[in-house]
């Protein structure tokens, strides 16, 4: 019965009543015979005494148990029930269960308090009588929420038959074919008769409730479900066309339109609506087939008028080309896809040769052409000329093209022309190629032969005035030669003299007279060679980084002396903000200020001024223009001589300029470096008052930070310079020269010894940090030394060039030779330095980028004393380095020749071993015939440091010779320069 009552998903209200009206009246009744048991039990028994009550009292109070009984009851039925509400009231029917049952619990507990025991039975039915009072209230609670439930689902439906019911009416006045679906199931709910015929039922109701599937073919139907899932998807209507079958198979075209809606219920729902379009597809097709019929009649006719127009032109043309054709021998046309050609006009120099009308072949014809009468010097390139793809590219950039050449007819040589015109301008095809030409044929000769007189005669002036130059260039480097050898002599006796402490003072101030003599006649010879690169045009402006405040302070230094000694007031100012480096030709830069400012000073009488003022200009590009503005108290300028004043060999007052020393080419020169540094010059002048220069140029800006690292780098003490000449007095001048800087130089009498002493000091790894070369040399030159010194310490050692010829014609040559930078004799310190210091730091970057990483380079160390391999091998594999260690000659050869090529990366050879030194092991691994065998490195350890055991070291094959005890820095710098990076 239990189960029976509690199965099924639902009850009653009936059934909750029964449910919880009989355990709480049986409860009811239950306090009632307990409170009476235990006052019966009060009055009889001892009040003392909680253990006198005896067996009877503890039954009563054990009945109170029951209660549990409730909650038993509303667990068991949570399981059975499925609905929200059901479980709500069992909760709430749980939780005032448990009241009571905690109640009976406490009472039966405290049944030994006697003063409160009669009332205790009292106060439990009240809380059982309140519980009950709030269960009831809440079940019909429950029962209201029922029924407002059940009035909302019966309105509901009552809303939704309404809705059916305009949809359908809906539907049923359309004009089109209309149906409603139910969007997750796909199931009819109503259309109208028109969808029914075209769905084959009698009436809408024979529609309702089917699928697509339960009325059209399999295809037909997927169709309809696509469709639907495509409408679903989307938010607006989904509107297509589509060629879809009815029920019958009948072909059918529609015009449909879905949309989604959700009725009442909150069902989603699709409304479709289709319009047969089947007849409007029909008329719409015949519409556009006689549309193609009309726009295919129109083309026609417009052909037909194009074809008429072009005609009229072809014969427009023909008129044109007659009436052109009296300059041409013969006009032909050519068609270059098809290789077809016309005749125009007929060539009547040529026998047999084609008539008007008739049609060739054109590259075949024109070569036989070629081949019969064209002179062979000009064959070749005129066979080249007239190729179809040679004249399409011409004619691309030219509307005409034309080739002169000789022929040979009847014994008579003479020119004609070729010449291609489109017949249609590239502009005017899509390819913007031409296809097809027009060739004439002219008679050029006396044009031709009267232009060749003409070219001849420009081209021997041109030769004439080229060997006129050069002839001049050559003149003047041999005179500048000639003068310059006996003056290298003339400066570097006087400066021996001038050193030697036996020359008394009287002396010393005519060889101080001889030298200020000699040097300006050396600034005269270089102004000379200046002006001769400027006229040939052989003068280079560099775009290097260079130090403007250093160049500043060097024209300073020289202005500021000759100001002291001429007793002028000498000034320079900077207005505003200048950079430390720009990027330019800072010698012509220093040049042009020294000859402007040296002007000032030559001509401004005692007592006067001359002020220097810098001023940066626009920044534009990565460009800073600079104005430079020299002003004096000078004698000045006429008017009239203004305009000469840059002409070369230009001077207003002879005499005066003669009695300064002038030469003037200066201002000449000047401001053609000016010009060449893309800058202008300009000059104001008032006789007697002073004059004004204004200069100015442009420089690349420079992202040069300045720093000390250069100065510190370059230690003059430190140096080691070798000086190469075939003259004695050159080699003491330079050592003289030099030493006023602090620098100690080593002499080499001959390339050949020279080469000697780089070789040990390179083996050593000691090498030379500057070379200067005389280029004029008895067996081997300059560039000859330097290719032969390359050869040894390859390019990290500046090399630089003296000579007292001019360098134009060999700079080419001697910088593939690998020199560096050239310096003109006499020599001076300043240029040496300020040469040295740009080609030391471009070397050191090549050098820093060069040096190998030693990291895990394997390298064999071949050593006999076992303490000396455990120092190298520590100071080895202090850097990472892999170390293989044989104990004599034999077995460092074995062990190379036993790993494969490439496995070591150099190998350090002590020279004294037993069984088989460290030279014969050399020499029998470089006679070994594998790749690697010439190209390791091979590096000398030993004590023997003399100049025949390095010599011995390196004809033997070594690359380097280090003496012990060996530098551990040294061998890192042999090993990062020989392995290669």
């Amino acid at each position: 019965m239990f189960a029976k009552h509690f199965s099924g998903s639902k009850l009653n209200s009936r059934s909750w009543n029964i449910l919880f009206a009989l355990p709480w009246l049986f409860n009811l009744v239950l306090v009632l015979l307990t409170m009476c048991g235990a006052n019966i039990l009060w009055t009889i028994g001892n009040a003392s005494s909680r253990y006198s009550r005896g067996p009877l009292f503890s039954l009563f109070s054990n009945l109170n148990l029951f209660y549990y009984f409730v909650p038993v009851v509303a667990i068991l039925y949570l399981i059975f029930t499925r609905t929200g509400a059901e479980r709500k009231t069992l909760y709430i029917t749980l939780g005032f269960s448990i009241i009571p049952a905690l109640g009976v619990f406490i009472y039966t507990m405290w049944i030994s308090v006697d003063a409160i025991y009669p009332f205790q039975p009292c106060c439990f039915f009240i809380g059982v009588m309140f519980a009950y009072i709030l269960l009831l209230s809440e079940v019909h609670k429950e029962r209201e929420n029922e029924n407002i439930r059940l009035i909302q689902e019966a309105k509901a439906a009552k809303q939704l038959a309404d809705l059916m019911g305009s949809v359908g009416a809906l539907l049923t006045n359309m004009p089109a074919m209309s149906f409603s679906k139910d969007a997750k199931t796909g199931e009819y709910l109503a259309c109208n008769q028109a969808f029914a015929e075209y769905a084959h039922k009698e009436s809408p109701e024979g529609v309702v409730g089917l699928t697509d599937h339960e009325i059209f073919d399999q295809a037909t139907a997927d169709h309809f479900v696509e469709d639907d899932k495509k409408a679903i998807a989307m938010k607006e209507p989904y509107i297509f066309f589509e060629d879809v079958p009815d029920a019958a198979g009948l072909p059918r075209s529609l015009q449909t339109t879905k949309l989604t809606f959700n009725d009442t219920s909150g069902r989603l729902c699709l409304l479709g609506m289709c319009v047969d379009v089947t007849e409007i597809s029909k008329a719409k097709e015949a519409e556009a087939e006689a549309r193609t019929k009309q726009h295919e009649l129109d083309e026609k006719l417009a052909l037909h008028e194009k074809l008429l127009a072009q005609e009229k032109s072809r014969e427009q043309q023909m008129r044109l080309i007659t009436a052109l054709a009296s300059d041409y021998w013969s006009v032909y046309y050519i068609d270059l896809d098809l290789d077809d050609g016309e005749c125009y006009q007929s060539h009547s120099g040529i026998s047999g040769g084609f008539r008007v009308g008739d049609k060739f072949k054109y590259l075949s014809a024109v070569t036989a052409y070629a081949k019969q009468y064209i002179c062979e010097p000009y064959l070749e390139e005129f066979l080249d000329f007239i190729q179809p793809q040679h004249i399409k590219e011409g004619l691309k950039d030219q509307r005409v093209i034309s080739y002169t050449y000789m022929v040979k007819r009847g014994g008579k040589e003479m020119y004609e022309t070729v010449r291609f015109a489109g017949v249609r301008h590239p502009e005017d095809r899509d390819d913007q190629l031409v296809h097809a030409v027009s060739a004439c044929f002219t008679d050029t000769d006396a044009e031709t032969r009267k232009s060749l007189e003409q070219s001849q005669a420009l081209s021997d002036a041109l030769t004439a005035a080229k060997q006129a130059s050069k002839a001049k260039t050559t003149f003047l480097s041999n005179m500048s030669h000639e003068i310059r050898t006996p003056m290298n002599a003339i400066i570097g006796l006087n400066n021996i003299a001038l050193h030697d402490e036996e020359v008394n003072e009287k002396s010393k101030d005519y060889f101080m007279k001889i030298d200020a003599s000699a040097k300006h006649l050396l600034s005269i010879i270089n102004d000379i060679l200046d002006m001769s690169r400027i006229e040939s045009g052989r003068m280079v402006i560099k775009n290097e980084e260079f130090s403007f405040s250093r160049t500043l302070e060097q024209v300073n230094t020289i202005i500021s002396g000759q100001c002291r000694d001429k007793g002028l007031h000498y000034e320079c100012r900077i207005n505003g903000k200048i950079d430390d480096f720009y990027v330019g030709d800072d010698m012509k830069l220093r040049q042009v200020m020294i000859n402007i400012l040296g002007n000032a000073v030559k001509f401004t009488e005692p007592g006067g001024s001359v002020t220097f003022t810098i001023e940066e200009g626009q920044r534009f590009d990565k460009k800073a223009t600079l104005r430079f503005t020299i002003k004096d108290t000078g004698i000045g300028m006429s008017k009239e001589y203004l305009p000469h004043i840059f002409d070369a060999f230009s001077q207003e007052v002879s005499s005066y300029s003669n009695a300064l020393g002038s030469t003037g080419l200066g201002m000449a020169i000047t401001k053609n470096i000016v010009e060449l540094m893309n800058g202008h010059i300009d000059v104001e002048s008032e006789k007697g008052v002073g004059s004004t220069f204004i200069v100015t140029l442009t420089l690349g800006e420079s992202d040069h930070v300045e720093s000390n690292s250069e100065e510190t780098t370059i230690d003059p003490h430190k140096m080691a310079v070798l000086v190469i000449d075939d003259d004695p007095i050159a080699l003491e001048h330079a050592k003289i020269t030099l030493s006023k800087v602090k620098i100690n130089c080593e002499t080499a009498l001959s390339g050949k010894e020279a080469v000697d002493m780089i070789q040990i000091r390179h083996a050593r790894n000691d090498d030379y940090h500057l070379i200067l070369v005389d280029w004029k040399m008895p067996e081997m030159d300059g560039i000859e030394t330097t290719r032969a010194i390359r050869k040894i310490v390859g390019d990290h050692t500046p090399i630089i060039i003296l000579t007292s010829y001019s360098w134009d014609d060999i700079a080419d040559e001697a910088k593939k030779a690998g020199v560096d930078s050239f310096v003109a004799k006499p020599l001076f310190a300043g240029n040496v330095m300020d040469e040295f210091k740009a080609a030391f730091k471009a070397k050191n970057e090549i050098l820093l980028a060069s040096k190998a990483d030693l990291k895990g380079r394997r390298i064999l160390l071949a050593e006999d004393v076992a303490i000396n391999a455990e120092i190298m091998l520590m100071i080895l594999t202090s850097e990472e380095m892999k170390v293989d260690v044989a104990e004599n000659g034999q077995i460092a050869l074995d062990k190379f020749k036993d790993n494969p090529i490439g496995y070591y990366d150099a190998i350090l050879m002590d020279m004294r071993m037993p069984v088989m030194d460290g030279l014969e092991a050399t020499r029998k691994i470089r006679s070994l015939d594998r790749e690697d065998s010439k190209t390791i490195p091979i590096i000398a350890l030993t004590a023997n440091a003399f100049d025949e055991d390095v010599q011995r070291s390196l004809q033997a094959g070594l690359n380097a010779h280090l003496s012990k005890p060996v530098d551990a820095k040294a061998l890192f710098e042999t090993l990062e320069t020989l392995i290669p990076y």
